[in-house]
């Protein structure tokens, strides 16, 4: 059971605890159908809440709301829509505890990374309110003397954001608060998994002061498909930006084509992690942990292939998995836990066949190698390493989004680089070297979008974080983020006398 001290009916605002969509500034339960789905702890499987099962009737209306929003919201001051983004990134920080313990009970992440998020999230909020001050123009020299030519920014329109399960709070504000500062109108859709975080953030941002319609919040599980296909083909929608699977997004992309959505897709990733022989080992374990156990493994540029130089190979998956033993799993409320719970039991599923198939083509399994079962009813795996990694295994190929380290040697730069390219996606990388000279032909020469350098982590608001190949396109944070949800406008003047 719950622990009473770390439930929902401990918040200290009792009132960031919804149980509705939001439409055009109103709660509401889906229009059409009384059904409903269970928002569940992963940790103990205890019902935290029951949501309505939107569908796509009721994303039609949240765009409606989001659509006649935009008329006025457009029309705001940059600097007036700044202010109401710092309103709101203060107020997340001022209920960091309480986001945090909604976070860490829907998702499973510790407390200690739940919290990490809630000020990562604010991040975005206090960057995007400067960024919506810089949006600007040009003017453009003219080879016709009696010509001028300047260029403007305008926002695009109503954005659809679709956002993950595995950080429902800083993917919100990632993609939100771009649009928001853009002076676009939104309409969310959290993941059926993790869905009071969002409603949560929606009612700091009510009390910020963003005008009803401006953000529109739709809950759904099963019903997910039928409300992306609106979201998608509707055609007041002007934007789209989702983070998710490869398949889904290819899906997504296919569905806008009918209206010409600017998209922007975050999607799959297979980041190699590449230590080479000079490497600091401690910097390279650290850096390890970081990169492979933060969220329990379950984030888009999570290492999931491990490269280590001959050299070194077997001291580092000594160090590793010696590290990686005195790593506490439980649930995420718990003190001293660094693991939790995986978000859901398929996580768990494909992670076990992952290691199957790592044992039948001759991988050895150093750590683990299986759930955990001595911690609960959740939905625990033991943090997992595998050493003798070849081309063959799944885990080569698929993301296994779980504490599952596959070790790989390798002999020379060049054998890594083509290795680590070997994949049909490019989201993140990471690469451990003491030889400044390595680190630039290295990150180069991977077919990425970002590249950590003895470090374990990759992002930041102020760095724009996206992918290329089958990991998607467009980027999040950074300068380049706001430009997603804005269009650029040409005016050409006639000055003849």
């Amino acid at each position: 059971m719950s622990n009473p001290k770390h439930s929902l009916d401990s918040l200290k605002n009792p009132s960031l605890l919804r149980k509705q969509g939001l439409i055009n500034g109103n709660w509401v339960s889906a229009s059409a159908s009384p059904s409903t789905f269970d928002v569940v702890n992963p940790a103990t499987l205890d019902v935290l809440a029951t949501l309505p099962e939107m569908n796509s009737a009721d994303a039609k209306l949240a765009v409606d709301a989001a659509h006649e929003a935009f008329k006025t919201w457009k029309k705001t001051t940059a600097r007036s829509r700044a202010r109401i983004l710092r309103k709101w990134s203060d107020l997340m920080l001022a209920n960091q505890e309480d986001l945090a313990l909604i976070l860490t009970l829907e998702n499973g992440k510790t407390l200690t990374e739940a919290k990490g998020e809630v000020v990562y999230g604010a991040s975005f909020l206090e960057w995007f309110a400067t960024q919506a001050e810089m949006t600007h123009g040009e003017s453009v020299p003219s080879s016709n003397p009696n010509q001028r030519i300047v260029t403007f920014k305008q926002p695009i329109g109503v954005a659809a954001c679709l956002c993950p399960w595995n950080f429902p709070i800083a993917m919100i504000t990632r993609k939100c608060g771009a649009a928001l500062a853009a002076g676009c109108t939104t309409v969310w859709k959290p993941a059926g998994e993790t869905p009071l975080s969002a409603l949560a953030l929606a009612v700091l941002a009510h009390e910020a002061g963003f005008p009803p319609g401006t953000l529109n919040v739709i809950t759904s599980l099963t019903t997910v498909a039928e409300v992306g296909e609106e979201l998608c083909k509707n055609p007041k929608v002007h934007k789209l930006s989702f983070t998710g699977s490869t398949r889904v997004g290819k899906l997504l992309m296919q569905q806008c084509s009918s209206t010409l959505k600017k998209l922007s897709l975050e999607l799959g990733g297979n980041s190699p992690f590449i230590v080479f022989d000079d490497a600091k080992m401690s910097t390279a374990v650290e850096a390890a942990i970081m990169a492979k156990f933060r969220n329990s493994g379950q984030t888009c540029v999570t290492a999931n292939r491990m490269f280590v130089q001959s050299g070194i190979y077997d001291e580092f998956a000594k160090a590793l998995t010696e590290k990686i033993k005195t790593l506490k799993v439980g649930s995420g409320v718990d003190d001293g836990v660094f693991i939790g719970p995986l978000t859901h039991d398929r996580a768990v599923d494909k992670a076990v066949s992952h290691i199957e198939d790592a044992k039948k083509h001759g991988a050895q399994v150093a750590l683990g190698g299986g759930p955990k079962k001595d911690v609960g009813k959740g939905y625990f795996l033991q943090p997992t390493v595998l050493t003798g990694m070849t081309k063959e295994m799944l885990i080569t190929r698929e993301e296994t989004f779980a504490p599952v380290v596959g070790l790989y040697k390798f002999e020379t730069e060049e054998e890594v680089i083509e290795r680590a390219n070997d994949c049909d996606v490019g989201l993140g990388s990471f690469v451990v070297t003491e030889s400044m000279a390595r680190m630039w032909r290295v990150a180069e020469g991977l077919e990425v979008g970002m590249v950590g350098v003895n470090l374990g982590a990759l992002s930041a608001c102020e760095s724009p974080f996206g992918g290329v190949k089958g990991s998607g396109f467009g980027r999040e944070g950074g300068t380049q983020g706001i430009d997603e949800y804005l269009i650029v406008k040409s005016m050409l003047i006639n000055v003849a006398n």
